[in-house]
């Protein structure tokens, strides 16, 4: 969703958009620290997690305004362009839903606190499992994404992703250069970042860089002053990308290019 100063004014209606209005079964699967976050484990699964034939799986985080079905139809919506573009070869879809049905302040606050129970589901996952996984980050879900790599690096666990890609990333441009605030743990990671960016996502063009007075990584990608640290790429996807809400729609968005880029054919 978009904002407008630190209240948190969605622009949604004002902006146009949406991500396709697809509702996700009961049976989606999702990862939710929803009301979980001071609690010892604070991740709780729900629906089926039965990925027999499965060689690798992707996992979702969503950005800012979703609610719990809001968060389980965009990992749905994901889930079913993945399936367009790779038939039955798609990887199964999981959801990490949080809770950023705030303002914009204290959801990117939250977005940061989501950071260590993130890890601890990937290391967790990748310890029990060892399936690769494939982050997919839309909006703001790229600084719960940036923070994650950080935490990873930090604890050592740089190998617990295959790879990590920015759809609409609402983090700042600079950040995620070799001198930004991600760009150490993104040259870290043992895997590569892929930024997917439009010029056409007017929430970030207007109204994030209103709110937050900088320019967003998932408007123009890094700025050419900025270096990019190993493992980072830009992915320019104006021609396909509309506006900040059909990054991962089948028939309308980029995942056919993020598959491509990424190797999930």
């Amino acid at each position: 969703m978009g904002l407008l100063g630190g209240g948190g004014l969605y622009a949604a209606n004002e902006l146009g958009g949406d991500f396709g209005g697809y509702e996700a079964p009961e049976t989606q699967p999702m990862v939710s620290t929803r009301g979980r976050l001071d609690e010892s484990d604070p991740t709780e699964r729900s629906g089926s997690w039965a990925f027999d034939g499965a060689d690798r799986v992707a996992l979702y985080v969503h950005g800012l305004g979703a609610d719990a079905a809001s968060a389980r139809d965009q990992a749905h919506t994901a889930g079913l362009a993945l399936d367009e573009a790779l038939g039955a070869d798609a990887p199964p879809v999981i959801g990490y839903s949080w809770a950023s049905n705030a303002d914009w302040g204290p959801a990117k606050r939250t977005a940061e606190a989501n950071a260590a129970p993130l890890v601890d589901w990937l290391t967790a996952w990748a310890d029990a499992d060892g399936r690769p996984v494939h982050l997919f980050a839309h909006s703001l879900g790229a600084r719960v994404t940036g923070e994650a790599l950080r935490e990873l690096d930090d604890r050592g666990r740089t190998d617990a992703l295959a790879s990590a890609s920015l759809f609409g990333g609402a983090v700042p441009d600079e950040s995620v250069g070799r001198d930004g605030r991600y760009g150490p743990a993104i040259g870290a990671l043992d895997a590569p970042l892929y930024n997917f960016h439009s010029r056409n996502d007017r929430v970030l063009g207007w109204v994030y860089r209103a709110s937050d007075r900088t320019r967003a990584v998932g408007h123009g990608g890094l700025p050419e002053a900025a270096t990019a640290p190993e493992g980072y790429a830009n992915v320019e996807v104006t021609d396909l990308v509309a506006d900040h809400y059909s990054y991962i729609e089948p028939a309308e968005g980029c995942v056919p290019r993020a598959v491509d880029r990424i190797g999930l054919d």
